[in-house]
């Protein structure tokens, strides 16, 4: 059997553990499914009303806001899931069974490779469940096939990178608890960028942040995408973003990976 097969192999032996460990702990999988689906009725049946008033839409109110707020949701979303994932690679790191790992004749980037791509399968459901709700209380998207198409590949892109960073969060971190917080900022910036109000209506020096920071060509992206809204150059300057945090952060991962297993 050739090096490549033997990584495909060991790669979907590892996949198959994660998605076991899902099966088995699949209070996680609610927690990071209910979550962004909290905050999408919170900010729709409760804040809606006024800041939908504010967008310059027909009439404003809550329709308008909840087509505003889904792409922010949705990556609060992949936040959210990218955590759970900094929290299961702290565990395995802590428990030993990394150790473990070393000794057998396995392909060694496969352990991690089954942590990204459980953890993406389990995002990709969430977001079809999140987006499904969103339908459900009356999001409608007027994007045809090859706009949905490229809307998924955007949120493939940034989960596979959020998903690398959290990789690399916990394998730094000493503790399951340190890899529960460290990445939890995540799971705010779509706050702080053009997630929930435009960045147009904040302070200058908040404005700046938002408008350069990377959540927000995502969502800026993913609203033009599927609403019809002007995209602008914020598609390139997003894929950059992802392709940039990717790289980073599967290196710094891969690094950590191999070096002393001491913690």
């Amino acid at each position: 059997m050739s090096t490549l097969a033997y990584a495909v192999a060991d790669s979907a032996t590892m996949l198959r553990r994660q998605l076991r460990h899902m099966w088995r702990y699949a209070s996680m999988t609610l927690l990071l499914i209910g979550m962004p689906i909290v905050f999408l009725l919170l900010f729709v049946y409760v804040f809606g009303g006024t800041l939908g008033a504010g967008l310059g839409g027909p009439g404003g109110g809550r329709a308008e806001y909840l087509e505003f707020v889904v792409p922010g949701i949705l990556l609060i979303a992949v936040a959210a899931g990218a955590q759970g994932t900094a929290i299961s690679v702290a565990m395995d790191m802590t428990e030993g069974i990394i150790a473990r790992f070393r000794t057998m004749a396995i392909f060694r980037p496969a352990v991690l490779t089954g942590h990204v791509l459980g953890s993406m399968i389990q995002t990709m459901l969430s977001l079809a469940i999140v987006l499904a709700v969103a339908m459900a209380i009356g999001f409608r998207a007027n994007a045809d096939a090859l706009e949905w198409l490229a809307a998924a590949g955007i949120l493939a892109f940034i989960t596979l990178a959020l998903t690398w960073l959290c990789v690399a969060l916990g394998l730094v971190t000493k503790t399951v608890e340190a890899a529960s917080n460290l990445p939890m900022p995540l799971t705010f910036l779509p706050f702080l960028g053009s997630g929930f109000v435009p960045t147009d209506s904040m302070p200058t020096a908040l404005r700046w942040f938002a408008e350069y920071q990377p959540f927000t060509p995502v969502i800026d992206t993913l609203r033009g995408l599927l609403l019809g809204t002007a995209i602008g150059d914020s598609a390139i300057i997003a894929v950059a973003w992802c392709a940039a945090i990717t790289l980073a952060s599967y290196l710094w991962a891969r690094k950590l990976y191999n070096r002393d297993p001491i913690r």
